[in-house]
């Protein structure tokens, strides 16, 4: 059977639509927008790098335009309500109707615990019962606020003492839940202080999850191969593979080939094939459309590393870099920092990609937005990359 067929420039399109580019930034963003979007992109992950801002903000800026932090905060991280957190893709806000999910995952992690003699759980079953009574006896709590003897860092500020590895393990098997953040540490809670009893008795076979999570993927990605599917939320072939059978089955994808990716890919049903797409946008490191790396260098010809954990003398294009989204080309990268104390927005290297045409007007317009979103007064450009000169210019 002959398969479909879209052009490279097609595919990008057909993604960038499926992810909610091209929608207008000009109208006020208020809840339904927000959570709209949430929806349509199915998750948002959470990192704790805050030297431009946090990355689950920045997906909803690039989508959206500027919109009121505090009102996302509200909305996802002050408490029980329409959102938790899992480990979906890697640690990630969830509408809470996907938490059950992502039972089959606690009980994977539930089970290679138990057989593990050196995993926390199995060496600490004393310290794990402690902590649940804690929670149930005193509601919801941090990390920071237990008081227990071996409530101390083992290391830097990245060490995690024996209680936070305990609350974060029983996190992971789902006998703890998060019921939000405070000044961004995530708050533990029993399941049943946090989510409705409908929820908390809904049983979801491995496979039905498997092909509910393939579904929003699908949808949210527009045209995926396999692996970019399954990476979405982080699941294996051996659960994909039949997933995705029944699916095609069932017309909710189709096959088609798109030219220069080298392997199979799968279209969703209600894909838009948009003639074109307008978008001006900053790009997180953990943003849906490059996190899965093989699939932003095979979409967009664009190879991305994050170099956060690489040493200073080796790093190639700065500390914390963004891809630079104009129409449906990544067209540059730029090194962002806000320095908060000057009311700047530094732009601490800025770089072209390949031979591809940037619109610095564009481009220093969008920073002007990012800057205002974020309180800065100004942008600055500093000198380093190929692109840093031209941006200086059309910045001012």
């Amino acid at each position: 059977m002959a398969h479909d067929q879209l052009s490279p420039a097609l595919a990008r399109r057909v993604a960038l639509a499926a992810q909610g580019f091209g929608a207008s930034t000009t109208t006020p963003v208020g809840t339904r927008r927000l959570t709209g979007m949430i929806g349509r992109l199915g998750l948002l992950q959470i990192d704790s790098v805050n030297v431009f801002e946090r990355s689950h903000y920045l997906p909803l800026f690039a989508r959206l335009g500027e919109y009121d932090r505090a009102h996302l905060d509200r909305l996802t991280l002050d408490g029980p309500g329409r959102y938790i957190e899992y480990w979906a893709h890697e640690a990630a806000l969830v509408p809470i109707t996907t938490w059950p999910l992502f039972r089959w995952r606690m009980a994977d992690h539930r089970r290679r615990a138990l057989a593990d003699d050196d995993s926390w759980s199995s060496a600490n079953p004393r310290l794990a019962r402690w902590l649940l009574d804690l929670v149930r006896d005193g509601g919801p709590v941090p990390a920071s606020l237990v008081e227990h003897e071996s409530n101390v860092r083992t290391g830097p500020w990245w060490g995690w003492g024996s209680v936070k590895q305990g609350l974060e393990a029983l996190f992971r098997v789902g006998d703890l839940v998060s019921a939000g953040r405070r000044r961004f540490e995530r708050v533990y809670a029993l399941p049943e202080q946090v989510l409705p009893r409908e929820l908390l008795d809904l049983d979801v076979s491995r496979h039905e999850a498997h092909r509910r999570l393939l579904t929003q993927a699908a949808a949210a990605q527009g045209v995926a191969t396999t692996s970019d599917l399954a990476d979405y939320h982080r699941l294996k072939t051996a659960d994909v593979v039949p997933a995705l059978r029944e699916l095609h089955d069932e017309g909710v994808l189709a096959p088609v080939e798109v030219s220069g990716w080298g392997r199979p890919a799968w279209l969703h049903r209600d894909a838009r094939r948009p003639r074109r797409v307008g978008a001006d946008a900053l790009l997180s490191p953990f943003d849906p459309v490059v996190w899965t790396r093989p699939r932003a260098e095979r979409v967009f010809g664009f190879r991305y590393r994050i170099e956060i954990y690489t040493p200073l003398e080796k790093r190639i294009h700065g500390y914390y870099v963004l891809p630079v989204l104009q129409d449906d080309l990544l067209v540059a990268r730029v090194d962002l920092k806000s320095d908060r104390q000057s009311s700047v927005l530094r732009v601490q290297a800025a770089w072209r990609e390949r031979d591809l045409e940037v619109d610095c007007d564009r481009l220093a317009a969008l920073l002007r937005r990012a800057a205002r979103w974020q309180g800065l007064e100004a942008v600055e450009v500093m000198h380093r990359g190929d692109l840093a000169a031209e941006l200086r210019r059309a910045v001012g």
